[in-house]
């Protein structure tokens, strides 16, 4: 049976729909990868959603270019819904030549550097207490440098002292979506970074890096919201 002008014309109709649609779609990801692509830093999906005109789907097109490159070269990614494109891991030995040697952490500044992913937003009074050692202003300092740790607030304590927490820096470096992709207790058993004989009470907390306070912190001053250095812990005292 041969089709019926009507259905003829009802199929065209759908045939160009879907070449439209099929069209807006590529479109859409050259639009988002062009933008990413020349961006000197890592574009939130916001930021995004302003600079591409029209009602499109720009969270759909983002998760298709992310499993086109998954295999490729470089990799696109994101840390807190901010994109970029990044070297795939596994080729970083071909590029040594290029890369900038970074500074070695010491044991010290990687041991704040953890308690502060995991208990943010923490002081320095409770970094000591977790560590079981005092805390030196100078390793604060190396991990505020670095660009991964930030001052959050002022607990609400005599002497109101500094809290700490990760930045999104930290999560861009260690190639993490979000704060909760940190390793959990049995992950780091697995890795042989814990003792298997550690105590039955010790736990792993969930780590939390919201921007927005807690109850127990108020709100830097403007002053020290810019400072590059670990502010003294009775800086706020008056």
């Amino acid at each position: 049976m041969s089709k019926t002008p009507d259905l003829l014309d009802t199929v065209s109709q759908d045939e160009a729909i879907e070449v439209a649609d099929a069209g807006e779609l590529l479109e859409t990801e050259r639009m988002v990868e062009a933008l990413i692509f020349a961006s000197a830093e890592p574009l939130s999906f916001t930021e995004l959603t302003k600079r591409i005109p029209g009602d499109r789907d720009i969270r759909g097109a983002l998760n298709r270019l992310r499993a086109h490159y998954r295999k490729r070269g470089v990799q696109l990614r994101s840390a807190e819904d901010r994109w970029s494109f990044r070297t795939a891991e596994d080729l970083s030995f071909i590029l040594h030549r290029e890369a900038v040697e970074q500074r070695r952490l010491s044991r010290a500044a990687l041991e704040t550097l953890a308690i502060i992913a995991f208990h943010q937003p923490v002081t320095r009074a409770e970094i000591e207490d977790i560590r079981g050692v005092s805390t030196s202003k100078g390793t604060l300092d190396v991990l505020l440098e670095t660009g991964w740790v930030r001052m959050r607030g002022r607990r609400r304590t005599p002497g109101r002292p500094v809290t700490y927490g990760t930045s999104f820096d930290f999560l861009d470096h260690f190639g993490l979506e979000n704060i909760k992709d940190l390793p959990g207790l049995e992950e780091l058993k697995g890795a042989g970074l814990l003792d298997s004989a550690i105590p039955a009470s010790f736990h792993v907390p969930a780590p939390d890096d919201s921007i927005d306070l807690t109850e127990d912190e108020d709100p830097l001053e403007e002053s020290e919201m810019f400072a590059t250095g670990a502010l003294e812990e009775d800086a706020g005292e008056k």
